[in-house]
């Protein structure tokens, strides 16, 4: 039986209930401890643990609880490992780098016999998590509405918060350093050019944002029409919109993509497809199908990630799920392709690889988060919370530089019929 000690860290109970006391399971805990050092050795990182080092020399972690992070990896797996980074029970300075070594080894972090017993140890995501209708505005406003404020203290000036693509270097690199801001105009002027977008195209946007997209496509001469179930984000985008001047060529209105109606030349949609959960992936495609003029053409901005790794996890609550998007899952690139091959009439023409680049767009946004820790404190978010955006930044951006995550543009069109 599992029982609870408290926290010899100062968290909030009211605010972070799961952080404030730790698991006790001696044998689960051992079992972690054993699998966690063995797996360090192989690899290149520097694991500072119980006065000595581990691993064979690469990022650093110190470990100042070992007994707290193995107790929470032996109860709670992945969930638990990012909760012992919240509570301070370990730290690293290069926080990306460490994560980066991590994600490049994911697959093989646990023994494999091991891993066949995952799908009956694994936690499963709430019931009330799962994109249904009844429950999607909830989850958007975990995220989306946490504070307007928060995101403009490390977004650009676009307020833009996806993937940015920036200029290259001879190799095709992302050249680190590049203006943020220019890179998220060139990221929506080549999705607007991938859709066709030009003057008076009738636009749909799936996924307002805080209306960066919008305002870019009106100067093009488009009429827009934006959707968003975030309260907060609606009500700065029209804010934002009107202050552009294209209030009277782009519409914002708070509506689930699938109540969407009407007829589009374009659609796009910019790292939505993640939110709406891999049972749904179907129905979303299917209001584009269904919404989408003839000739028309829609460009889609995921997060994806390898197919297989997509079938293992899909039913697993990870620590991103529980603290930032819940809900949310990532679809791999074959996933989409069957889901509107099999349910609509677009077919997939097109996919634009730029994962390298969100490595680089996290590492500024992380860059501008912690620089900005005390307007961040004065806004209301306390050290637990910097601890948990901070690793959710670099957390993210470990997955695209290890490239276990891409992003893609992605351009479908309707199956040409003789």
């Amino acid at each position: 039986m599992t029982t609870t000690t408290s926290v010899a860290q100062a968290v909030a109970p009211e605010r972070w209930a799961d952080l404030a006391t730790v698991p006790r399971g001696a044998v689960a805990s051992a079992v972690a401890r054993r699998i966690f050092l063995a797996a360090v050795r192989r690899l290149d990182v520097t694991v500072r643990i119980d006065g000595r080092t581990v691993g064979r020399g690469g990022p650093e972690m110190t470990v100042h609880r070992p007994d707290e992070l193995f107790a929470r990896l032996g109860a709670d797996h992945t969930v638990g490992f990012g909760e012992a980074y919240l509570t301070g029970a370990w730290d690293a300075e290069d926080l990306g780098g460490f994560l980066t070594v991590l994600a490049a080894n994911v697959a093989d972090l646990v023994p494999r016999p091991l891993q066949l017993l995952r799908s009956a140890v694994v936690a499963r995501p709430p019931r009330d998590e799962r994109g249904d209708k009844t429950d999607t505005r909830r989850v958007v406003a975990h995220h989306y509405d946490l504070s307007n404020e928060l995101f403009e203290l490390f977004l650009d000036p676009t307020m833009t918060y996806s993937c940015a693509r920036f200029r290259t270097d001879a190799t095709g690199a992302p050249l680190p350093g590049d203006d943020l801001e220019s890179a998220q105009l060139r990221k929506i002027d080549d999705l607007l050019d991938l859709a066709g977008v030009g003057p008076g195209t009738r636009l749909l946007e799936i996924g307002t944002g805080w209306g960066a997209l919008a305002v870019r496509a009106a100067e093009r001469g488009a009429v827009v029409r934006t959707v968003t179930l975030s309260v907060e984000q609606r009500r700065l985008a029209k804010e934002r919109i009107a202050a552009a001047g294209y209030a009277d060529r782009v519409r914002v209105d708070l509506c689930d993509y699938r109540d969407i109606t009407g007829t589009y030349d374009a659609v796009v949609s910019v790292e939505m497809v993640e939110a709406v959960g891999w049972r749904h992936w179907p129905t979303y495609l299917q209001t584009i199908d269904r919404v989408l003029a003839p000739g028309g053409r829609a460009a889609i901005q995921a997060i994806t990630m390898p197919h297989d790794r997509m079938l293992a996890t899909r039913d697993t609550y990870t620590w991103m799920t529980k603290y930032i998007f819940p809900g949310g899952f990532l679809p791999s690139l074959r996933a989409l392709e069957e889901a509107a091959r099999d349910h609509t009439t677009l077919r997939l023409r097109s996919a634009d690889a730029m994962g390298q680049h969100y490595a680089e767009t996290l590492r500024q946004w992380d860059e501008r988060f912690t620089a900005r820790a005390e307007e961040v404190a004065r806004l209301g978010f306390d050290e637990t919370f910097r601890r948990m955006w901070h690793f959710y930044l670099e957390y993210s951006r470990a997955g695209f530089a290890s490239g276990y995550l891409d992003d893609h543009q992605v351009l479908f069109e309707r199956e040409e019929r003789a």
